[in-house]
């Protein structure tokens, strides 16, 4: 079974983000860069799959600038096998990334394709299932387990109304929720030895897919700032507080 997993470069979710002053998206000027948690849990799902025998190659791929072989290099040396980088400096919205996706599902025939079932950076949650219903794949979305069971895998999600297990046949689509697992420390020696593994360079002119943006964003704010607390001098004096907060005018 061949696993090819998506992963993106976002802001690191430990550091403060800052609005532009054009209010159209964020300041990414000296931020620190990594991989996208729910990518990681997908790339670390792949690798336990391959390590239990159930997966013979785990293949990473991502869209995007040339700086995102930094998320690249660091899913190879968690374990992954090979990389492909698809580059443009163009903006990349959910739909276009599943059509460039589409097209290296064509050329490398994956059995499953693992994506984090969303990015930090926009929470779209629309990639995973946009790429199921361009390849006409069956899809299991929010992954909290996965298991291979003779010719295809079954797969426990988290929905609104609990747990759902679902028996899917291959080829398909998964999504990782946050429960699958916890990802694997990434040493300095392996990252070291993730230098010398495969990672191809594509452009994304070249897979002849339509990346144009289909929506924009006319403005972006700060949340508002919270209100610093109120002490209060003993339990009565703050229910005395609630009930009057909670009390219609």
């Amino acid at each position: 079974m061949k696993i090819l997993v998506g992963v993106k470069r976002v802001a690191d979710p430990n550091v403060k983000v800052r609005v532009r002053s054009d209010r159209t998206a964020v300041d990414l000027a000296n931020i620190k860069m990594t991989i996208n948690p729910f990518d990681e849990i997908a790339v670390e799902a792949a690798i336990r799959l391959k390590e239990q025998g159930a997966a013979t190659e785990v293949v990473v791929v991502s869209c995007g600038t040339a700086a995102s072989q930094d998320a690249l290099r660091t899913a190879l040396a968690m374990g992954a096998d090979r990389a492909i980088l698809v580059q443009t400096e163009a903006e990349l919205q959910p739909l276009a990334v599943a059509k460039l996706l589409k097209a290296i599902v064509d050329k490398e025939s994956p059995d499953v394709v693992l994506l984090g079932k969303q990015a930090i950076d926009d929470d779209s949650n629309q990639t995973g299932q946009l790429l199921a219903a361009l390849l006409d794949r069956p899809q299991a979305t929010f992954a909290s387990a996965i298991e291979r069971t003779g010719s295809g895998l079954l797969v426990r999600r988290e929905t609104d109304d609990g747990r759902e297990t679902v028996e899917m046949s291959l080829p398909a689509v998964i999504t990782a929720d946050l429960r699958l697992n916890e990802p694997r420390y990434v040493t300095l020696p392996n990252l070291m030895k993730a230098k010398k593994k495969p990672l191809d360079t594509l452009d994304a002119s070249t897979l002849g897919a339509d990346i144009a943006p289909r929506f924009k964003i006319v403005s972006l704010d700060e949340p508002p700032a919270r209100q610093a607390g109120e002490r209060v001098p003993d339990v009565a004096a703050l229910v005395a507080r609630l009930r009057a907060e909670s009390t219609p005018a």
